[in-house]
Formats: C-alpha cells, structure tokens, sequence
C-alpha cells in the first residue's frame, strides 16, 4: 500500500502572539506540526506496522522553515517526503492549496490520502476535501476510527457526528481526514531520528509541478482576508456577595444596566 500524509507546520498553540499589519506574529516562538496531522502521521505508521510492504509519503507546501516538521514526521516512522516550496504558493488559500497538493498527488502513485481534519492556525477544514474533490475520490472527515479488510482494498472507517458517530464503508483509494481520538501519536525515537537524516526529501517547484505562470495569484484566491484582530479583553470576574435576596438582585442589575443582555 502506499500512503501520502499531507502535513503543515503551525505555530505552537502556547505561544504568545501579536497582530501585525493583518499577521500573526510570534518572534521566536517554536513552529510545530499541526498536532491533527500528527494523528495522520501516526495512523500511517500503525498501517504499516500491520501490512510491512506500505510507503509512506509525507507532502507539504510551505517555506524552508518547514523542513523541521518533515524531520521529525521522517523520523516518527514515514519514509520520504516531498516538500512544495515556491515563492508562488504563498498566501494561497485553502482551495489553490488544495489545486497545488493535487497536481503533485497526481504525479505519485497512491491508495490513501491522511490529513488532519484542520490546521490550528485557521481552523477553516477544507484543504482536506477539496483536495479529495481535485483528485476525484471519495472522502471521510473528521475519523475516530480506521479498520481495513484482511486485504487491505477496503475499510470501515468511524467518523465523528453530533452527539456519537456514524461508519462508512470505502474502497481504495480514498481520503481522511484525522481527528483527535484516533489514536495517540508516538514521539520520535533516537533510532527514528538518526534514520530520518538517511530518508529522502524532494524538493519541488511550481514549474516542476507544470504549473504555468499566472495561474496562482493570491488575488484570485476564493477567500480573501478583510481583517484580523486580537479578540477583546475580557474583563475581570465579579464576585457577588450577600444574602441570595441581594445577590440576585444585584445580578439583574448587573444584567441590565452594564451587560444590557435583559
């Protein structure tokens, strides 16, 4: 078998961030990989351990920064990785990111396509299905659960739903995209590690994919950015105190005069 884990690079969660001229900025905070492509990475890893003969490739579209994160997904267990870096294919939107994963997917032969269920940095949940629409096959989000046949040409896959979960059945090849519960991704190894720096990792360029010239422009990009905030301080927690009488009717008050919520 042979899978493709698409992959992107984040900033860690925990850092402390600012808002500049419509960026996200984080001077020296560490960049990681989306933790729910780390779920992709692992699941990969736990098919190749049942069925030895599977290949993984990692693919990922972004700046030489991001050769960290293939690191350490080479060294998690994947075999190789393509890394899609181009001054073009920055500030692209999820649908020409998509495009872009495609015409590199198309190149390369295939039976699964594992993505996180979203990137923590926009949360906006498409890259995964448009991608499974560019490459006409069919797709599952948000999957808890992965269980192939004895042959490996078919899976019962569990996905996610408001208030439990439902099962698809799918015939090869298709895409996910990976949710928390799905497994719990291992950290690299030492072994893993020193054998990630021997693994193979291609570089490839617009023109390599045949992407004329033109066709990427983030002024056609689908959704475009207006503007981009901090959200507003909160204000700090009041603790009202007295008898239940008073307290009420200073919570009313409260409601009404300041929150005007009644």
């Amino acid at each position: 078998m042979k899978i493709i884990v698409c992959i992107k690079q984040v900033l860690d969660t925990a850092a402390a961030i600012q808002v500049e001229n419509g960026q996200i900025v984080s001077p020296g905070s560490p960049r990681i990989i989306n933790p729910y492509d780390e779920f992709a990475i692992e699941e990969a890893v736990r098919i190749k351990e049942k069925k030895p003969d599977t290949e993984i490739t990692l693919l990922t579209l972004g700046p030489e920064g991001f050769k960290d994160s293939i690191k350490k997904a080479l060294a998690m267990g994947a075999d190789k990785a393509v890394h899609l870096m181009d001054p073009r294919f920055e500030g692209l939107d999820s649908y020409a990111v998509a495009r872009v994963l495609a015409s590199c997917i198309k190149k390369i032969p295939y039976d699964l396509v594992l993505c996180g269920k979203q990137a923590v940095d926009v949360d906006r949940a498409q890259t995964g299905p448009m991608l499974a629409t560019f490459l006409a096959i069919p797709f599952v989000t948000v999957v808890t659960g992965v269980e192939f046949s004895d042959d490996f040409q078919s899976a019962k896959i569990t996905r996610q739903v408001e208030g439990g979960s439902e099962i698809r059945e799918l015939v090869l090849p298709f895409l996910v995209t990976c949710q928390k519960g799905l497994n719990e991704p291992r950290l690299p190894s030492l072994k893993g590690i020193m054998a990630a720096k021997k693994k193979e990792v291609s570089t490839l360029s617009a023109e390599d994919l045949g992407i004329e010239a033109g066709t990427l422009d983030c002024a056609d990009n689908k959704v475009i950015q207006e503007n981009l905030c901090l959200p507003p301080e909160r204000k700090k927690g009041i603790i009202l105190e007295g008898s239940e009488e008073e307290i009420s009717g200073s919570l009313v008050r409260l409601l009404r005069e300041e929150e005007k919520i009644i």
